[in-house]
């Protein structure tokens, strides 16, 4: 028997239904916005906070096993001009990262690339500093991709699969039409927009306004 996209959307939608989620009913996204903040390698968090230590989360994220933690440090670029209380984010990474927004980068004085996290080759250096010792990283900072995350089960009924692009619109006092946005599809995703708070400001958003996929 062949499926539809429109067949696949109303499936999972009957099963999200049973199981209480929330899935979207229509072509549009929620979004949330990403703050500057910190991934860490295990032995940049040693170097930063001292042998054996041990990050603290305080609260989840709204991908799953992804966290806040209480845990803060001190970014510095080429300035000088330091940005304070950067939070870093869990769990621990095989290197160490830091997503900034392009407003930061100057006052870093830093040229960080546009990249999807964990694609670090060739991106900019910073330093970070924490009460027990400082890190420099000789790349690791980039300015995240606008991306989307979906389940899998979501993914196929947007008809899209992971690494497609797509244009997104956003509505309201300040109209915007994001370009190139990257589809992320992973079975334990859950369906989300993340931008940076330039983003957000420049379309007039925050956190929880849904946004329309044009494919």
């Amino acid at each position: 028997m062949a499926y539809d996209s429109q067949m696949i959307s109303q499936i999972v939608n009957r099963i999200m239904a049973e199981v209480g989620g929330q899935p979207s009913t229509d072509d549009t996204v929620p979004v949330g916005v990403s703050n500057r903040h910190i991934h860490l390698s295990a032995e940049d968090l040693e170097t930063l906070f001292g042998k054996g230590y041990e990050l603290t989360p305080i609260k989840d994220l709204s991908q799953p096993g992804q966290f806040a933690c209480k845990e803060t440090l001190t970014i510095v670029g080429p300035s000088l001009r330091p940005i304070e209380n950067v939070r870093v984010l869990g769990p621990l990474r095989k290197q160490s990262q830091v997503e900034i927004s392009r407003t930061d980068s100057f006052v870093l004085k830093v040229k960080p690339p546009v990249r999807e996290s964990g694609k670090l080759d060739g991106s900019a250096p910073v330093t970070i500093i924490g009460p027990k010792g400082v890190v420099t990283l000789k790349e690791g900072c980039i300015i995240a991709n606008r991306h989307i995350h979906m389940s899998t089960e979501e993914g196929a009924a947007f008809g899209l699969k992971d690494c497609d692009y797509v244009t997104v619109e956003v509505n309201g006092e300040r109209r915007t039409t994001f370009y190139d946005v990257q589809v992320r599809v992973h079975k334990d995703f859950r369906l989300e927009m993340h931008i940076d708070t330039d983003d957000a400001n420049a379309a007039g958003i925050g956190n929880g306004a849904r946004v329309k996929v044009i494919k």
